[in-house]
């Protein structure tokens, strides 16, 4: 894929993952154009006045939730990645509706509008907490997973196609509990729902590079999902604030021990390769395209866990991802 000669559009584009990657995606493609999709002003300025200033950048005022808008910024566009979403688990809880919105309704808008602007490529960012959902947030994701890879189907014989990237716990991102560790080191308790909780985690540049790289290998319909470590969450509170005390206070409404990347049902339609799993659709007359010739299938009853991942970070192995510990 010759990215040179791309535009892509970014929905979401001035939160963590949305700058990093077009930090990384300029250091090393210098692609045609970046279009910075968004609602916030503010944040759009304090991007450009802090570096993103380039002149193939482009800052669109907007929302996923305006179809029209999105038509408008798709004009001409190549590649889109779908960012965007309210991610605060307690946030959604809350306002169940906002974010029905801006997750399921935001990504019906961003399909519909790559169709009709003949967009090549579209690729949804989700979470772990799309598989078996606990939370409104991990079930509006699941079903912005299923709105991208069928809208497979109603592209037909067009050029466009969708595909779905899944992973765990960006360290440090927006959401992380990071932030949250950091910022309790200095009270000297670090408080954690559950001392048995496990947790998927990769470091920001890691989820981007993953990313660009499905873009680059989507044929349409696949979800993919990066092989990562798993860490309990003592120990990343341990990395953080070594001298703090843990005050258990009990799992919180919605919240997992364990987090899932695949489950046992999915991963009769997985194939595993050296880094990554590549989930295909279990039925699709437009998925002409078998990973099995790259991978190998699962065994029977395989699913990918947080607590059963045959990776894992200690103490030392978290400090040595690149976040602010």
């Amino acid at each position: 894929m010759d990215w040179k000669n791309q535009v892509i559009l970014v929905t979401g584009g001035t939160g963590s993952f949305g700058k990093k990657f077009i930090k990384l995606l300029q250091a090393e493609h210098n692609p045609k154009k970046i279009i910075i999709f968004s609602r916030d002003e503010l944040k759009q300025h304090e991007m450009q006045v802090g570096g993103y200033n380039q002149e193939n950048l482009r800052y669109f005022i907007g929302d996923v939730r305006d179809k029209e808008r999105l038509v408008r910024a798709l004009h001409g566009v190549d590649v889109v990645v779908h960012a965007a979403a309210l991610k605060q688990v307690p946030a959604c809880e809350y306002n169940p509706m906002e974010a029905i919105k801006t997750n399921i309704m935001g990504t019906a808008n961003v399909v519909e509008a790559a169709l009709d602007a003949g967009v090549k490529k579209v690729l949804t960012v989700s979470t772990d907490k799309a598989v078996s959902p606990a939370n409104l947030y991990g079930a509006t994701k699941l079903a912005a997973e299923k709105l991208t890879i069928q809208s497979n189907a109603y592209a037909g014989g067009s050029a466009t196609r969708f595909a779905c990237v899944r992973y765990g716990n960006v360290v440090g991102s927006r959401g992380s509990v990071v932030p949250l560790f950091l910022k309790q080191r200095s009270n000297g308790t670090v408080t954690i729902t559950d001392d048995r909780m496990t947790r998927f985690w990769l470091s920001l540049e890691q989820g981007v590079r993953f990313v660009i790289h499905c873009i680059e290998e989507m044929e349409g319909g696949e979800v993919f999902i990066p092989k990562i470590p798993s860490t309990k969450v003592t120990d990343l509170a341990k990395a953080i604030a070594p001298d703090a005390k843990l005050n258990i206070i009990g799992i919180r409404p919605g919240e997992k021990l364990h987090e899932v990347l695949i489950s046992e049902d999915e991963a009769r339609n997985t194939i595993e390769l050296d880094t990554m799993y590549v989930v295909q659709p279990a039925e699709a007359s437009w998925f002409g395209y078998s990973w099995q010739d790259k991978g190998k299938s699962l065994p029977e009853g395989f699913s990918y866990s947080s607590d059963n991942n045959s990776e894992w970070l200690d103490v030392n192995g978290i400090k040595k991802i690149h976040c602010p510990i």
